[in-house]
Order: C-alpha cells, then sequence, then structure tokens
C-alpha cells in the first residue's frame, strides 16, 4: 500500500511540473510578436457581438471596432490573425458560434489565393494562430487540417515538444504571463500608428492560372452554409491593401460566388478615393496593411454600411462600450 502511494505522489509532482513547463516554455506573445496572442483575448470578452470578422492581418489591421461602436453604435469583433487560411477561417467561425450568433459575419477574401501548396503555409503562422486557442472538437479539427507535414498533432497537445529549447531564451515576459494574458488589442484591432507611404505600387505580374483552388472553393463555401444554417448574414470583402495585388480574375470570381450565393460582397479597393484613403499617410509598412488614421477611415465608412444595409443594432450609450471606447481614446492619443 505504502510503495502505490508512493508511486500515485511521484506520478502527481510529475504530472504537475510536466503541466508546468508546458505553460512556461510555450511563447506568451505579450510584447513580441503579440499577433500571436489575439485569438485567445477573444475568450475573456463579452458574447454580445452583432459582427464579427474572421480573416487574416487585412481585418485585425484594418477595422477597429471601437470606431465603429463610437460611429454607429455596432458591437463588433476582429477574430483576425496573421496569415490566416480559409480553412482556419472555417473552424475558428464554427468554433466562434458555440459562444455567440452575430447577426453578420464578415470574412474577407484575401485568403482565397492561398492553396494547401502554398508557400504562405507554414508552421511558424500555424503556432500563431492555433497555440492559444482553447481545446475543443474545432481545434481538433483545425490542426488536423493546418499542419504541414514536417508537425506533428502531438506537439500541439504538448507544447513542450516544440518549445523544449527555449529554456534558453526564458524572460521574465514568461513568468510574468504565465498564468493570464496580456490584453494587446481593442475588440480584436491592432493599434499601429507609424507611417510608411506606399511608394512603389506592386507590378502586375501575369500568373500560370487566376483561378481559386478547388478546396478553397469548398472552404468559402461551407462558411456560407454555416452562416445560411445560424441565420447569419455572411458579407464578404476585400480590404484596401496595394500588397499583394489583387487581380481583376480573381475579383470577378468573388464577385461570381457572391451573385450565385446571394451575398454582398464589398471591395474596398474601388472605393479609395470615396473613404479618404491616402497611402501617403494612412498605412504603416508601404500599402499591406492601414494605420490607425487609415483603419478609422475605413472602419467609420464600414460601420455606416452595415448599419444601413442590415438589422444590426444602434448600441449608443452602452457603459461597458463607453468604458471600453475611452480605453481606447486614451490609447490612440
Amino acid at each position: 500500500m505504502k510503495r502505490a502511494i508512493k508511486i500515485i505522489v511521484i506520478l502527481i509532482i510529475f504530472i504537475i511540473i510536466f503541466a508546468f513547463l508546458n505553460r512556461l516554455l510555450k511563447p506568451k506573445y505579450a510584447t513580441s510578436l503579440v499577433e500571436g496572442s489575439m485569438i485567445s483575448q477573444y475568450y475573456d470578452e463579452s458574447k454580445d457581438h452583432e459582427v464579427i470578422f474572421i480573416g487574416d492581418c487585412e481585418v485585425y489591421a484594418n477595422f477597429s471596432p471601437m470606431v465603429m461602436y463610437e460611429e454607429s453604435g455596432i458591437k463588433a469583433y476582429v477574430r483576425g490573425s496573421s496569415q490566416q487560411l480559409i480553412w482556419q477561417s472555417y473552424y475558428l467561425l464554427k468554433e466562434t458560434l458555440k459562444y455567440e450568433i452575430p447577426k453578420v459575419v464578415v470574412f474577407n477574401v484575401n485568403s482565397m489565393r492561398y492553396d494547401k501548396n502554398s508557400s504562405a503555409v507554414s508552421e511558424a503562422y500555424n503556432r500563431l494562430m492555433i497555440d492559444n486557442m482553447k481545446w475543443s472538437k474545432e481545434k481538433i479539427e483545425l490542426i488536423n487540417a493546418s499542419m504541414t507535414e514536417e508537425e506533428s498533432f502531438i506537439s500541439y497537445v504538448f507544447p513542450i515538444l516544440r518549445y523544449h529549447s527555449r529554456f534558453d531564451e526564458l524572460t521574465k515576459e514568461d513568468f510574468e504571463f504565465l498564468f493570464k494574458n496580456k490584453t494587446n488589442t481593442y475588440n480584436g484591432f491592432l493599434i499601429n500608428k507609424n507611417v510608411k507611404p506606399v511608394t512603389n505600387l506592386p507590378t502586375k505580374r501575369r500568373l500560370a492560372t487566376y483561378e481559386f483552388d478547388e478546396e478553397c472553393y469548398d472552404y468559402l463555401q461551407k462558411i456560407t452554409d454555416l452562416c445560411k444554417e445560424n441565420g447569419i448574414e455572411l458579407v464578404l470583402i476585400k480590404a484596401p491593401s496595394v500588397y499583394p495585388y489583387w487581380y481583376d480574375e480573381y475579383d470577378k470570381q468573388i464577385e461570381s460566388f457572391a451573385e450565385e450565393n446571394d451575398l454582398d460582397f464589398y471591395n474596398f479597393l474601388d472605393v479609395t478615393q470615396e473613404i479618404g484613403i491616402d497611402y501617403n499617410t494612412d498605412t504603416y509598412d508601404g500599402g499591406l496593411h492601414m494605420n490607425l488614421d487609415g483603419a478609422t477611415k475605413l472602419s467609420k465608412y464600414f460601420a455606416n454600411i452595415l448599419i444601413e444595409n442590415y438589422d444590426l443594432t444602434d448600441y449608443s450609450g452602452d457603459e461597458l462600450y463607453d468604458e471600453k471606447l475611452e480605453e481606447y481614446n486614451n490609447a490612440i492619443k
């Protein structure tokens, strides 16, 4: 009996140490590569959003829910991540609908250009999105759909298998945020005040094919069907990013899909002058993303489209959101 108790105690201690090391060695993304902490910040938010954005950096850098609330009283949240691919958007949306059913889902179609053989598929981007998701059926499906040939499922279950070499790289941040997350966004929007103007327009190179991959279409259809099953209006958008080049052939395919599925599609590249975007002042990286000024203009413009064309509530005066707005306005000063 004593031997059995001793073995059990040793096992418990081992499990505690193993679990501790798993948390300690996994990157915290609190002050560096903060994009890796964005997915997890959603879980601490209230679940009363009428608009949910899903997609890549073209949503989390370009659309500010706090500006949209101030402009039109819209409660929105951006579930974006770096290089979020369309199959990842689908499973992330499935997970989101377990927490809340918004009236509108906004999907940025830029990821339609990337199939599973694309160089955009990488473990680094997978980790930024997946590591800090809560465990669920959707996370398991997302891992299986996203893994590169070099990755293993077990390393997502036990991060220590992937990050064991970080012992020499541990910083104060790893201990400070061992059991808590740092909030780096405002309802999923990542503030960037820097200015780097567009100095060169991208070259319109001839491609071997302009057709989107069939699997990308399959996932876009899955997103569409999931929204329809839950009574959600799906809105397709293309953010006004100069890089990478968005071909007319891409646009026509999205327009055709939207028409076939009775969806709205807004290509903001076509209305940059109407929005008031100035590529000399409104981008922080030469045209890939909007900076704070550009995102503010775009968010105001889109907020008016949403409130006028969809059955959304004007929540102006909401106590919680007024507090968030005050914090946001202090942060952007």
